[in-house]
Order: C-alpha cells, then structure tokens, then sequence
C-alpha cells in the first residue's frame, strides 16, 4: 500500500520543484535564525539569494557531527527553546552527545513519515506491532511508536531488554510485525529456540530492521530463523531518526522521502558530489524541519543512490543498503576492512552462527587481526581435523576477498557477547 501517493509517486521533474522551493525557504531560514549557519555562508561569501534550486545545494557549506558537538547543546536549534516540544540524543561513544530539539509540526512530520515507511512493508491498521527499539533519548523507540499510532495499527511499546518477557508478550499479544536491531532479531531467534518455543507459536509476519549496518545474507538468515519478511528502516537522529528511507516489497533499496530530505553521494576524500550509481558518503540537507534544520550533513555512511524506477510505483530515490560507514572503516596493513565484508562472509557459511568479533592489534609494528566466531552445535567438534577445516574455509574467504590473512578462533556456540541494542563487532587495540 503506498500512504501518501502524491509526493511518493510524484514526477521527477515536480519533486525537483519542490524541493528546490523548500531549500530556498530553509536557506533563509537558518541564515536569518541560525548565527552557526549565518557565519558559515558569510564566510563563504554566500546570501539566501545565492540558493535559487536544487543545483545550488552545493555551493552550500557541509555539517558535521563535530559541528553539533561544538554547539552543544542547543547553539544549531533555529527557533526560540519555548517551540521546541521534545529532545533526543545520540550518545555516540566518545565526546559530548549530539542534541536534537523538535517542534510540534517536526513530530507531526515524523509520524507520517513512519506511517509511509509501514505501510511500504505491508503493515496496516489490521496489525499488532510490538517496538523492540529503545525508548528515551534514543530516536527508535518513540520515532516507531508514534508512527505505528499514525498508520492506526495497535502498538505494544516494548523497548530493548527483558527478552524472555519480550518472547511472551509477542507470543501472547499475537503481534504480526516488530522494529528492532537486526543483530537483536537473531537474539531473539535464538531466544525463542533455547526457550523450547517454535517459531510456528508466533503470529509475526515482517521485521523492520534498522540503527546498524546489516548484510543481505543476514537478512535471509533472520527472515528463516523467525519466519518473516525482513525489511529495513534508515535514518539518524541528527537528520530525523528512523524512517529517513525505506524498503518497500521490492527490497532493492530504500526509498528516500525526498519531499522532505535532499540526499547526495559525495567522495570521501576529495567530499565532491559523486553521480547516481557510485559509491560515496551519503549526506543529506532537510528541507522542511523547524527546530534543527540541517545543511548537507555528511552521515559518513557509505552506499550509493539508485535513480531507476522501481517496480513498486514509487519515483523517490533509492539508496542502496549501507555496506559500512568511512569512521568506522578499518585499515589493516594499507586494505581498507568493513565488518560488513567479514559478517558477509561467516552468513554464507552454513557452519557459522552470525555472531563475531574482529579483534585488530599491533605486533612488532606490524598490523594482526583475529575474527572469533560461533561455530553452530551441530558442527562443532572435538575432532581436530573438523576444526581445522572450518578455520582454514573463513580463513581463504577471507583472504579471496580482502588480500589478508586473519587469525581465526572457533567458539561455541553461545559464548560470544550479545546485544539487545547496537551489536559490537570489532575491539581496534592498536594505539593509532
């Protein structure tokens, strides 16, 4: 079902026009009410009157989340406290967290926008949608819930944690559809599995899977552990929270709601716009937010954009699935490594369980790394021979994919740490 047909299949040449009017507004905006951006155009030797479309954006300066740290925490807001109904933040994992304020017509977009993104996935009035997301400062849990309350479907506001009572709840409840991290959807899995449970005693249909990078193999692993359709979700609290882009039943990217962000592709090096089809850093500009409006902030999350029409109906942009993020790109001896490339992998191993650690240390100046994985108890052995064999598998995927020889640890099954929120993949000792 598409919920907003006029601006998800609006013509190419239409949507441009809006979003050219909407950044014109937004550029004066944040230049008369926001000091921030008013210095950073001035010193480029820009006025409002310089932004006249689309094509304009990028004369424009970029925004970083160091920007949102060093004006912390209310110096990017562009209206007065009092009109700002509700703040979120991003806690990150070092520094000052990145605050986000909302007015009441923010929240009003968000939920539509939401109700967009659900109903994309097949979900309707008709279901139960338990939200496995954090509530509080984090964006996920409300950002779901007052968009699940939009598209008219009953709610169960669950947050993260409590996983035995979140098995029973979805059981008892009937729920049909749930949000949470697609590292917590295996959890589950495994939960309900170690619980004595089948997956038949569920009523669940879809997933909506977002907050991390995840791979299509592990899709198909989660979609045939739980017996669901397993869609993903975008966005980030800095641009909106959940619900930026979406999949719909064609599960070949996620649909931008370009009425109300403009995305663009820029090179991480050189940060010059990129053309559709190659991969870059994703930065997006918001063109209809009040509380904090954004110019072109760089994400740092890697994919690229898709302009061809798709199969659905809907003409917004595609964005490809995030194959990882260029902070979070590890170089081991010169070879640019992204955990997703590793998590790849192990999913095409019918030997692995889909949790593990990449481990990166320094010895004798030079660059080691280690990737522990769960061995599954059907395969795990006492046999040497068995063992060996395995490590000596990961070990040439490995190699074929990224030129490096890892050292490999098989675990049980089970012993690896898990995660109800975000998963941690990698420990980086190295002194850098």
């Amino acid at each position: 079902m598409i919920w907003n047909r006029t601006k998800e299949c609006m013509d190419r040449e239409q949507m441009r026009a809006l979003q050219s009017e909407r950044l014109r507004k937004t550029v004066d905006r944040v230049y008369h009410n926001s000091p921030f951006y008013r210095d950073k155009m001035q010193s480029l030797g820009l006025t409002p009157d310089d932004i006249q479309s689309i094509d304009d954006i990028v004369k424009l300066p970029f925004t970083t989340k160091d920007d949102l740290r060093d004006n912390y925490p209310y110096g990017l807001f562009a209206v007065p406290i009092s009109q700002i109904v509700r703040l979120h933040a991003s806690s990150g994992t070092t520094g000052l967290p990145t605050v986000v304020g909302y007015t009441r017509k923010d929240l009003s977009i968000w939920s539509e926008m939401i109700a967009r993104c659900l109903s994309a996935y097949g979900t309707s009035e008709a279901d139960i949608f338990s939200v496995a997301y954090g509530y509080g400062l984090f964006t996920g849990g409300l950002g779901m819930h007052y968009g699940v309350e939009k598209l008219g479907a009953t709610v169960i506001p669950m947050s993260t944690g409590n996983t035995s009572k979140q098995i029973q709840l979805l059981r008892d409840f009937g729920a049909t559809s749930m949000a949470c991290t697609p590292s917590y959807a295996l959890y589950l899995a495994e939960s309900i599995e170690n619980a004595g449970l089948s997956v038949d005693d569920f009523k669940l249909k879809r997933g909506i899977f977002g907050a991390e990078p995840w791979t299509e193999n592990m899709r198909k692993e989660i979609e045939a552990k739980l017996n669901i359709d397993a869609y993903n979700i975008y966005g980030l609290s800095e641009i909106m929270g959940p619900g930026v882009s979406h999949e719909c039943e064609c599960k070949n990217g996620s649909h931008i709601i370009e009425d109300h962000f403009i995305p663009e592709i820029v090179d991480p090096i050189t940060k010059l716009p990129l053309p559709y089809g190659e991969k870059g850093e994703l930065v997006f500009t918001t063109i209809t937010k009040e509380g904090m409006p954004l110019l072109r902030y760089n994400t740092k999350d890697l994919c690229y954009l898709i302009d061809e029409p798709c199969p659905c109906g809907r003409t917004n942009i595609r964005m490809s699935s995030i194959y990882g993020r260029s902070d979070d790109m590890l170089i081991i001896r010169g070879v640019n490594v992204f955990p997703t490339q590793i998590e790849s992998i192990i999913l095409e191993m019918q030997e692995l369980e889909a949790h593990y650690m990449i481990i990166v240390d320094r010895v004798n100046n030079l660059d080691v790394f280690e990737v522990q994985v769960e061995v599954k108890a059907e395969y795990f052995s006492d046999e040497m021979s068995k063992m060996v064999g395995i490590k000596k598998k990961i070990a040439q995927k490995i190699h074929s994919v990224l030129g490096l020889n890892p050292t490999i640890k098989l675990v049980e099954p089970r012993t690896l740490e898990r995660s109800e929120g975000k998963a941690k993949h990698v420990i980086d000792n190295r002194k850098l």
